[in-house]
C-alpha cells in the first residue's frame, strides 16, 4: 500500500495516462473531457461547454465519449503496472464528474488490458470504403467478449437482409427533419470540416462521398463539396450494434468503455471501424435497432467494421487545456 506522502501519479505517469485518455474517440472529435490529477488518482469530468446541445440534448454521446476516455486511462494504467480501481459517477451532487481512477501500488508487470496499449495510438475512425475481405469469426468473437466484459452487448450483422434493414434506418435518419434543422446543421458545421488545429473533424478526415445513397456511410460534411470524389462503398458491410440493457447515465459511460475496448481489439487485429449513429440520435429509430430476436437492449452505438486503407489521425487538444490541477496535485 502507498503511504500518504508517496506520489504514484507523478508528472511522467500523468503524461502517459492523459495522452492515452485524450486519444479516445468522441462525438465529432469534440473531446468533451477534463481531468483532475492527484497523487494517486485521476478524475474524469465531462465538459458541458463541448456538449452538442441540439444533436445530444440528453448528454448521452457526451458520456459515451468520456467513457471511452476512461477505458484508455485503464489500458494505460495497466500498461504501466497499475491495477486501477474505477468508480463511475461517484458524486451525485456533481453531474460533471464521470469517473475516478485510483491506484495504490505499481506492479513489475503489465495488467491484462495492457496488451491493448499500443492500439491506443494507432486507432482511427476510418470513413473510407472497406475491402470485401471478411472479418474472421475469431476476431468478432474476441470483440464480442471484450464488450461483454464491460457489461454491454455487441450484436454483429453481416446478413444481407439485416444489413439492408439497418441501412434503411440510416437513410430514414438522414431524411429526418430533426437532424437537418438550421440549429443542428450549424452545430455540425462548427465541428466538422474544420481547419483550426486541435479539435473537430478536419476536412482531410471526412473521406470520399458514397456513390450510392444505399451505401452504409455517414457523410459528416456540412456542405456539398464538388471536389470530393464519389466512390463505391462495400455492398454488404459488417455492421455491429452496441447496446446496454438499461439506459441510465452509468450505462452511457459503460457503453463508452465497451466501445473503446472493442475498437482497441479491432485495431490490434488490423480491422477498421467507423460510426453510423444517425438512427441512435432519433428515439423512434433507435428503438428499431434493438435485437430483432429478443427486443431487448438500448442501442448506444452503430458501427461499420472491415478492412480499410490507412488514414491519418484527427487532431488533439494540448494536455494543458484539459487538465485541472487539484489542491493536492
Amino acid at each position: 500500500m502507498t503511504t500518504t506522502t508517496e506520489r504514484l501519479v507523478d508528472r511522467q505517469v500523468e503524461q502517459v495516462l492523459l495522452e492515452a485518455a485524450t486519444r479516445a474517440p468522441s462525438v465529432h472529435n469534440s473531446q468533451p473531457w477534463r481531468f483532475t490529477v492527484g497523487p494517486c488518482r485521476i478524475a474524469v469530468h465531462a465538459d458541458p461547454e463541448r456538449q452538442l446541445r441540439v444533436a445530444d440534448a440528453p448528454g448521452r454521446a457526451l458520456l459515451v465519449s468520456c467513457g471511452a476516455a476512461v477505458m484508455n486511462l485503464r489500458v494505460a494504467a495497466e500498461h504501466l503496472g497499475f491495477h486501477p480501481r474505477v468508480r463511475l459517477l461517484p458524486a451525485p451532487d456533481d453531474p460533471t464528474l464521470v469517473a475516478v481512477l485510483e491506484v495504490d501500488h505499481r506492479h513489475p508487470g503489465a495488467g491484462g488490458l495492457g496488451v491493448l496499449y499500443p492500439a491506443v495510438a494507432t486507432r482511427r475512425t476510418n470513413r473510407y470504403p472497406f475491402s470485401g475481405r471478411l472479418v474472421p469469426q475469431s476476431v468478432l468473437a474476441e470483440v464480442i467478449e471484450a464488450v461483454d466484459l464491460e457489461h454491454a452487448v455487441l450484436r454483429v450483422y453481416d446478413d444481407q437482409a439485416e444489413v439492408d434493414r439497418v441501412v434503411g434506418l440510416i437513410r430514414a435518419a438522414e431524411l429526418d427533419a430533426t437532424l437537418t434543422v438550421p440549429a443542428a446543421a450549424a452545430e455540425r458545421a462548427h465541428w466538422v470540416g474544420r481547419r483550426e488545429p486541435g479539435e473537430g473533424v478536419p476536412a482531410a478526415s471526412l473521406g470520399p462521398r458514397a456513390a450510392s445513397v444505399r451505401a452504409p456511410f455517414r457523410d459528416l460534411a456540412p456542405d456539398p463539396d464538388p471536389d470530393r470524389e464519389r466512390v463505391p462503398f462495400e455492398a454488404t458491410p459488417t455492421i455491429a450494434v452496441l447496446s446496454t440493457i438499461t439506459d441510465q447515465r452509468a450505462d452511457w459511460v459503460r457503453a463508452g468503455m465497451a466501445l473503446e475496448r472493442a475498437l482497441l481489439v479491432l485495431t490490434r487485429a488490423g480491422v477498421s471501424a467507423s460510426f453510423m449513429n444517425q438512427p441512435v440520435e432519433l428515439p423512434d429509430l433507435r428503438w428499431l435497432l434493438r435485437s430483432p430476436l429478443t427486443g431487448l437492449g438500448q442501442a448506444q452505438m452503430l458501427l461499420r467494421i472491415g478492412y480499410g486503407p490507412p488514414v491519418p489521425p484527427t487532431p488533439r487538444r494540448p494536455l494543458d487545456e484539459v487538465v485541472l490541477r487539484s489542491a493536492e496535485g
